[in-house]
Parts: structure tokens; sequence; C-alpha cells
């Protein structure tokens, strides 16, 4: 479940030209906040490159910025220095990517959770809603109380996106069930504060939730922590953290965002990279749900088989999960 589905290939992938036709690359990542090893959405990036090095012993030059004013400077630094591809971390990058890639036409720029529309400029979008309704599912059948915690970082609609996905695959598994959402904060900050996703997670159990979903960055491992202390499950964002805390950890909701990283290294290489806007939900295999050997005892077969019904039943448009930034309403 884990593994890359052909499905996305065939959106992602472009065979490689023979080594000889290869165009020189020098490649590079402005990560978002809360730094490259959050061991979740930017570790995530992070891996993708480690892969694309492991492959072809080309470096992957890094910025990790401590706060969002350096955005600008960090992707213009990159493109004066000759690096192509660059790749921004994060919709907050969206503007500044915007200004420097006018003033670099030439340099290929990735941006992943946002549209930059420049034909310079690569934009990678998930559909993270369908993620969420999967791990709702999961998560609505493993409540012994009904009631089920979320924990979002900053105020924005794309966390809104998560939580909503999230609520409609609880009510699809459980229409009595009830979710308590709660958000870290309204600036950046939310996405590197574990104690307060801590509190905000056993704020949540002592209301009586017995399951709760963290989609804050760094700030979500407070909220697994706190899971794993109170004996609760948690369910993991981005990345696979089900290995964080075996015995509490239910799930996790995957965006492959180290494939995004990964085929625009790959794509700039081969000298097929190409701008425009793609879009990666469950019949692309951009995201997922997880089930691994730190989790498989806490999945029951019966489970496992709603869950999959479920992505299938997505897939085949039988199930339409609302977009939250759709209209910003939850239905």
């Amino acid at each position: 479940m884990n593994r890359l589905s052909g499905s996305l290939l065939a959106v992602l992938l472009v065979v490689a030209l023979p080594a000889m036709a290869q165009t020189p690359v020098k490649p590079a990542i402005v990560y978002s906040n809360g730094g490259k090893f959050d061991k979740s959405f930017n570790e995530g990036v992070s891996k993708g490159a480690q892969k694309f090095t492991a492959e072809t012993t080309i470096a992957v030059a890094d910025f990790e910025p401590s706060n969002e004013t350096q955005y600008e400077q960090a992707l213009r630094r990159f493109a004066q220095r000759g690096q192509d591809p660059v790749i921004a971390v994060g919709f907050a990058q969206a503007t500044a990517l915007g200004k420097v890639a006018r003033e670099f036409p030439n340099v290929h720029f990735t941006i992943i959770d946002a549209v930059v529309d420049l034909p310079n400029v690569q934009s990678v979008l998930f559909k993270e809603h369908e993620g969420s309704f999967l791990v709702g599912v999961a998560g609505a059948l493993a409540s012994k109380t009904g009631k089920l915690g979320f924990v979002g970082g900053m105020d924005i609609p794309l966390i809104r996106k998560f939580q909503c996905g999230f609520e409609q695959g609880i009510k699809y598994a459980n229409p009595n069930a009830e979710l308590i959402a709660n958000m870290t904060g309204t600036t950046p900050a939310a996405w590197t504060n574990p104690g307060r996703g801590a509190e905000l997670a056993k704020g949540e159990f002592d209301r009586g939730a017995d399951v709760v979903y963290g989609a804050a960055g760094s700030t979500g491992i407070g909220v697994l922590q706190a899971a794993a202390d109170r004996g609760k499950y948690a369910i993991g964002v981005d990345a696979n953290q089900n290995y964080l805390h075996p015995g509490t950890m239910l799930t996790s909701m995957i965006k492959r965002v180290d494939i995004a990283a990964y085929e625009s290294f790959r794509t700039a290489q081969a000298g097929t990279w190409k701008g425009g806007k793609t879009v990666l939900g469950l019949k692309e295999g951009g995201v997922d749900w997880t089930l691994d050997q730190y989790n498989e005892k806490l999945v029951t077969p019966e489970m496992k088989a709603k869950v999959e019904a479920a992505k299938a039943d997505i897939i085949a448009g039988k199930i339409a999960v609302h977009d939250y930034m759709s209209d910003n309403s939850c239905k």
C-alpha cells in the first residue's frame, strides 16, 4: 500500500533519455517551516531528493528557512547560483516564487501545494480530502467511544480540507460518531509547536475521543506522542508515521510529495520537464492510507476490507468526497 501505483507513474513518470542525452542539472529545495526532518511533509520531499541522489550521485542543495521572510531570498539565491530545477515546498512560497520565477524564466521551478501560473513553474497539488476520508473510515471503525479528534496546524483552507475529508469518512463509517476539532494557531508558528499539539490532543482525549488525527507538520509529533502516552490511537499525516509509536499508530494518511520531488529532478535531467498543474488523488496514487508491520495488528480484516472498499468506490466515482477548498464548506 506504500508502493507507488502504476497510475501515479503514468501521471508523473517520463522515461529518461539515454545517459549521453541527459541534461546537466543542479537541483535545489527550499523547505517549508518546520525543518527538513519534521517526520512529515518536509521529510517526504527530502526522501525524494535522497532517492534522486542515490541513483545519480547528483547532490541536491537545500535551505531550511526559519521564517517566511526568507523564502524569496532563498529562491532567488539558488536561481542566481544556477541551481535548476528548484523546488519550493508549501503553499506559503507561492508569492515569493511568482516573483522569482518571472525574474529567471529559464530556470525550472516546482511548487508543492500551490499554483503559480507561469510557463517555467510546475504546480503539484494533492487531493488530501480523499486520503483523509479513508483514515476517517479507519478511525471510526476503531473507535470505541464514537468520538474522534482532529488537531490541525495553521488555520487555513488547506488544513480544513484535511479535517473535512476526515469528518466525511467518519460519518460514512458511523453516522452517529462525533468529531472534536482544534487548530493550533493562525500564524506559521502553528507548524512547529509539538507541545501545543500535545495539549490539544490531551484536551480532546479528556472530552472522550479515543482516536486523533494530526495534520500539523512537526506540531503533529506532539499529537502522536500524547496518544501514545494515553494509550489512545493516533493517525499520522503526509509521511508514513506508523513506525513512530507502534501499538498506538492506527494508520497514516500519506501524500507522495517524495515522488513529486523525485520526478521534478528526473524529468529535468531527462529534458522532459513540463510546467503546468498536476493534481494527484487516490486514482493517481498521490494519497493513500498505510498498512504495514507497525500497525497490522491494529487493523482487523473487516476494517481493512471496509477502507479498501471505500477507496475503490472513490476511485470509481461512486463516493464523491467534498473538497473544502472548492467553496470553504464541509458537506
